[in-house]
């Protein structure tokens, strides 16, 4: 049986890696001392700490050490697990040159030449923007770590650089955290965000940043769920004269207890509880949340219109909301006893069936519904006739409406005749 001769083997051979292909060593700490050697020399000259910046890029290299380099123009060196800063190698491990080390008291002239330092840090170098976003969360979770003159100069910076577009609005976001939540870190750090922006750049600016940003739907998770802590947050705004602000949150937190009060009604009636249980439990958890009868009798009404699969036929849903809505009835009445309440239920029954075509002919029949059920009185029917709440299909409704009210206000006036007679 033939051998494969092995082939023959080049004893001490190198081969050599092209330079291109060799990978250079991490090395954050040589970078940070390089970096603090840069800026010492430039001590607090912004103008020099720019130009230092912008040739610095040339040499070293920003896109692979970038969240070093914003390390250390905001706290000075290097930042590691626990919110404080690498002690490694020889050299200073910490700058003066850095956000942290601005006055105690605070000049806002200071703060604003910090943020043209990273405007101009960011325009020469594009690529920085996203390492600088990312970067600034790692920050913002390490505040309960920094004093409490550091945790103000930095809400300081993330105001004004929310409001030039270098960090979106979204990123305080990062703040809710449980063990930042408990103690009003979150909270307090976050005010002053509003605070500098409201004195910078006014509260109607404020409001429309934090609209359309949509923070105002989270503004509910920074607060602990303790009544002390809704005390706080309260007071904290007033006094800050962040009303606006608190009007927010107060209508978030309107909107969501709403949702809740509308899911405990959803699981009572498909769990089939009796309806004066229902009622019962319904009526104290809007008392709890401050939910006012016009608003409740609304929930009533999306809830019990969202249970059946109504039918596409024009001609044969009227005839099945009566059918459905008797079922259900006793629910309105409770919710039905104020004027605002009445109307709104008027008004919600004719936007619902001006939203869904196939209901345009049974507004009438609903309405007599709620009349003979003594869920709506006369008056309120005849006040939503004569004035103009609405106008989302009111001139074909009135149409509707008009042989029964007419009949209303001819038995009004014969009562009335025979009252005077007596």
């Amino acid at each position: 049986m033939s051998q494969k001769a092995e082939k023959p083997v080049l004893s001490g051979q190198r081969i050599k890696t092209r330079k291109r292909d060799e990978k250079e060593r991490y090395d954050p700490v040589g970078f940070r001392d390089a970096v603090i050697s840069g800026l010492d020399k430039c001590a607090n000259d912004f103008e020099a700490i720019s130009r230092y910046l912008d040739t610095a890029g040339n040499k070293l290299d920003y896109r692979r050490y970038g969240e070093c380099l914003f390390d250390i123009l905001i706290a000075g060196g290097i930042l590691v697990p626990g919110g404080t800063l690498s002690q490694e190698g020889e050299g200073p491990c910490k700058t003066d040159a850095c956000i942290f080390n601005a006055p105690d008291e605070i000049n806002m002239e200071v703060m604003k030449n910090w943020e043209q330092v990273f405007i101009k840090l960011m325009r020469r170098y594009k690529y920085l923007e996203k390492i600088f976003q990312d970067e600034i969360k790692k920050i913002l979770v390490f505040v309960k770590y920094f004093s409490i003159e550091e945790r103000r100069k930095l809400s300081i910076m993330v105001s004004l650089w929310i409001s030039n577009g270098s960090i979106p609005f979204t990123a305080v976001i990062v703040l809710n955290n449980s063990y930042l939540v408990k103690d009003n870190l979150a909270l307090d750090f976050l005010i002053e965000v509003f605070k500098c922006w409201r004195q910078e750049r006014g509260v109607n600016s404020l409001y429309s940043a934090i609209k359309k940003s949509n923070i105002e739907s989270h503004l509910m998770s920074f607060v602990p769920d303790t009544k002390q802590a809704q005390a706080y947050f309260r007071t904290a705004f007033e006094e800050n004269g962040l009303e606006e602000i608190l009007k927010l949150y107060n209508d978030q937190s309107q909107q969501m207890a709403k949702k809740e009060l509308q899911t405990l009604l959803q699981d009572s009636l498909a769990e089939g509880k009796n309806h004066k249980e229902i009622i019962i439990e319904f009526k104290e958890m809007a008392v709890k949340e401050e939910i006012q009868p016009h608003e409740t009798i609304c929930i009533v009404w999306t809830t019990v219109m969202a249970i059946p699969e109504w039918s596409k036929k024009e001609e044969l849903v009227t005839d099945q909301a009566v059918r459905h809505l008797k079922q259900y009835i006793s629910l309105f009445a409770p919710f039905a006893q104020t004027e605002r309440a009445q109307l709104s239920l008027l008004l919600k029954v004719q936007e619902y069936c001006y939203s869904n075509m196939t209901f345009m002919r049974a507004f009438q029949k609903i309405i007599m519904l709620f009349y003979k059920t003594d869920v709506l009185p006369e008056q309120a029917i005849l006040r939503w006739y004569k004035q103009d709440y609405s106008v989302k299909g009111k001139m074909m409704f009135v149409d509707q409406m008009r042989q029964f009210v007419e009949w209303l206000q001819n038995a009004e006036e014969e009562s009335d005749s025979e009252g005077s007679s007596d």
